[in-house]
């Protein structure tokens, strides 16, 4: 594991031996005061570490997280699995997407729906989980070339091999396929469901269950 600075009260931990949520779930949810951590962030292949102030010895922060990183993880802790219902009809690039790929809108959104997707991290906009990864026939869409000024909230996008469900209006490049009623984040009362580490199924809904569970939190 190396650490790298990311300025006076942050690093970065790379090459990393295992998965980053696994150690930023375990950094999280123990106590580290004595340590003066506030949080740990995770992403694909790295963690972030945000810290109350300067991290001057770096030796000793090493011998700490090189602790941490080699306790045994408890293999029979089953993860979070949330389940998020999707209307597909209201996929406003569906058909496009599935021509460049070169298959049918019900193929897509069959091999979309088979998969049990892992949370590797959080981030771009409150709330926003990375999801992994895509069947292999879904594989490698690229980004739009010019993104959207505003995708709206719930709205589910592809892209290379991950997914993703926008919680909230932003701007955004992905291949929108669908879109998913419910709340996902609020930023007010400290919402966020979804972490590093769960799992994301998602079950197919019709236009008029959408409109039943719109707004409902997840």
């Amino acid at each position: 594991m190396r650490i790298e600075r990311l300025g006076e009260k942050a690093l970065i931990l790379r090459d990393l031996p295992c998965e980053s949520f696994r150690i930023v779930n375990k950094l999280n949810h123990e106590t580290t005061q004595d340590q003066g951590l506030l949080e740990a962030v995770a992403s694909y292949e790295t963690v972030g570490l945000y810290f109350q102030s300067p991290c001057a010895d770096l030796p000793k922060v090493h011998s700490w997280l090189s602790q941490v990183a080699l306790q045994p993880f408890e293999d029979d802790e089953q993860p979070i699995v949330i389940e998020l219902p999707v209307c597909y009809e209201m996929g406003e690039d569906l058909d496009r997407a599935a021509r460049q790929l070169g298959i049918s809108p019900d193929n897509l959104i069959e091999y979309h729906l088979q998969n049990e997707y892992t949370c590797y991290a959080v981030g771009f906009s409150p709330g926003f989980a990375y999801l992994g990864y895509l069947s292999r026939e879904i594989l490698n869409l690229p980004r739009l070339s010019s993104p959207r000024v505003r995708v709206e909230p719930g709205s589910v996008g592809i892209t290379g091999r991950q997914t993703a469900v926008y919680p909230s209006a932003t701007p955004g490049g992905w291949n929108l396929i669908g879109r998913c009623p419910l709340e996902l984040v609020n930023v007010e009362d400290e919402y966020f469901p979804v972490e590093a580490g769960n799992r994301v199924s998602f079950v197919r809904v019709d236009e008029a269950e959408f409109t039943r569970l719109k707004g409902e939190r997840l």
